[in-house]
């Protein structure tokens, strides 16, 4: 088996290693040097020096799994692939791309004769040693030449992945799946926020979400990062409120407004996430002033 791999940050580095040591001979590429040297030690990853070294690298029909952000970086290496790959070759886009991108993607490289596969992927930093759940989009004569990888970096080959359907539905799968992240950690930081401020009961917030962890509804892996992170500091005094969001936390708000199906708690923890980045501060400041102008009430004024 033999697969190459674009893209070498956290996720496709670890991607190429447990596709490595599960047997697979890989050729990984990224545009910085950096992170191929990062490979360099790794069995069963050779290291390719531009595209057209990887694809050469490859025997057909190939299959090249992209690890790249969304938008252009992705699609200007479909773009720079095509001429490269020939009929019947594979692409896999395993990065989180919207799933209506996808679609368009798969239609561009079937005029080509190349398959398209989209590939959901959750796992992190935890991928290399846990295996990465992974929802899969592809025809199935395209699936068939994906699936072995992927039994591979799931978490077995029994479980852990699933063939949603055809290009696109598994960037959409992951999409919802992200959006359902969301609303789970903002559940999570209501109810942890508020019983910190009950200052009265003293309560051990790191002692509490350990005990949570064993036989509760709500016992889940991301409780198991919290636990963690709190036993170590539950002040967290140092870290700044401020929640980045990605691309599929807005997709999926947008998604919900475009079929008419309420989703509100993915999409108020989303304006959460906005008012974490400020987003927020110059309403309140005109609601301080609306509160002034119309019953005098005092205004804390910046220094």
């Amino acid at each position: 088996m033999e697969i190459g791999m674009v893209g070498l940050g956290r996720m496709g580095a670890n991607m190429a290693r447990r596709l490595a040591r599960g047997g697979v001979q890989v050729t990984a590429f990224d545009v910085s040097p950096v992170a191929r040297a990062s490979l360099d030690n790794e069995h069963g990853v050779a290291p390719a020096t531009d595209l057209e070294a990887l694809v050469s690298a490859l025997s057909a029909p190939r299959v090249v799994w992209l690890m790249l952000p969304a938008g252009a970086p992705t699609q200007g290496t479909l773009d720079a692939l095509i001429p490269l790959l020939q009929r019947g070759d594979i692409v896999v886009d395993g990065a989180n791309a919207y799933y209506k991108d996808s679609m368009q993607r798969a239609k561009q490289l079937s005029a080509h004769g190349i398959h398209f596969a989209d590939a959901g992927v959750s796992g992190g930093i935890w991928g290399l040693q846990n295996g990465y759940a992974i929802m899969l989009g592809a025809p199935a004569e395209a699936a068939q030449h994906v699936i072995p990888f992927v039994k591979i970096l799931a978490p077995a080959a029994d479980h852990g992945w699933v063939h949603c359907g055809p290009a696109g539905s598994g960037h959409f799968v992951k999409m919802i799946h992200n959006g359902i992240e969301y609303g789970m950690m903002q559940a999570f930081a209501e109810g942890l926020s508020l019983m910190h401020a009950k200052r009265e009961f003293e309560l051990d917030l790191a002692q509490i979400t350990e005990t949570w962890r064993h036989g509760s509804v709500v016992r889940s892996w991301l409780l198991d990062l919290i636990a963690d992170f709190l036993e170590k500091d539950s002040a967290l005094q140092h870290i700044q409120p401020v929640v980045a969001d990605s691309g599929e936390g807005r997709w999926t708000a947008l998604e919900a407004v475009e079929l008419g199906i309420p989703a509100p708690v993915m999409s108020l923890a989303l304006m959460m996430r906005f008012a974490s980045q400020g987003q927020h501060d110059y309403a309140g400041k005109l609601l301080a002033m609306m509160r002034n102008s119309f019953g005098g009430h005092a205004v804390e004024r910046a220094p």
